[in-house]
């Protein structure tokens, strides 16, 4: 009589897919960090490189900008450096457009890739830590992703890949996104701009508006926390890192 057996079953982290999809994810990383270290990549925004490269070029300069400033904040530079030399570049209307723009375009690049690369992985490695971003995020993303950019102490790079690996709908979160980007990329980009007009009052301003945006960040942070019924102890850059 022969006997069936059934073949052993899989731990779901031994799936060759996920291994694969990691070992991506840790070689992107580490081409990060040594892009930083070969090529600069931190001084490719200074004011050096804007005078050289992109000032006074036209629509060459303004694309060659657009795509540098997509790139250095899909890897983790901070959006407000951008936002810096983009007023620093082109003034304030419009370094603010092309501040958002590239600011844009890197953070979906970055959610997209962390959705498609890290999403599968990370959810079976860290099943509780996605949940509670899931139930963090996901239900009323345009509120929270305003809230998210508004806080001066949220970093833009975890929360385009926490968004990207939950279940978060791209769409309304980065609508909430524009909104909650641009109180800091005018602050940012009236301080670079502020080369050119008078420094005392476009870094006046610029400190007057940060504050205002951090303000505003917080009481629409407790009054979404009141919503829910929830203690407003922690900030939102607190429930994202716990997240």
């Amino acid at each position: 009589m022969l006997r069936h057996t059934l073949p052993a079953k899989r731990h779901p982290l031994l799936d060759p897919r996920l291994i694969v999809r990691g070992l991506v994810l840790i070689a992107t990383l580490v081409a990060v960090g040594a892009l930083f270290e070969i090529i600069g990549l931190k001084s490719m925004l200074d004011t050096n490189w804007v005078d050289h490269e992109v000032r006074g070029q036209g629509l060459w300069g303004e694309g060659l900008f657009l795509v540098v400033g997509a790139v250095v904040v899909a890897l983790g530079i901070p959006r407000q450096a951008v936002s810096f030399a983009a007023g620093y570049a082109f003034g304030l209307g419009l370094g603010i457009g092309l501040a958002m723009l590239a600011t844009l375009i890197g953070s979906v690049a970055c959610f997209y890739y962390a959705r498609f690369i890290g999403r599968d992985a990370l959810t079976r490695r860290f099943p509780a830590k996605i949940a509670k971003i899931d139930a963090f995020l996901t239900g009323n993303e345009l509120t929270m992703a305003i809230i998210l950019r508004l806080s001066p102490l949220s970093n833009n790079l975890v929360a385009n890949v926490a968004a990207g690996v939950s279940g978060v709908r791209m769409v309304p979160f980065f609508a909430g996104s524009l909104v909650g980007y641009l109180p800091q990329t005018v602050v940012f980009a009236l301080a670079g701009a502020g080369f050119e007009l008078d420094k005392t009052l476009s870094w006046s301003l610029s400190a007057l508006l940060f504050v205002l945006s951090t303000v505003l960040g917080m009481w629409l942070w407790r009054r979404s926390r009141k919503a829910q019924g929830l203690p407003d102890e922690d900030g939102p850059e607190d429930e994202a890192g716990e997240a």
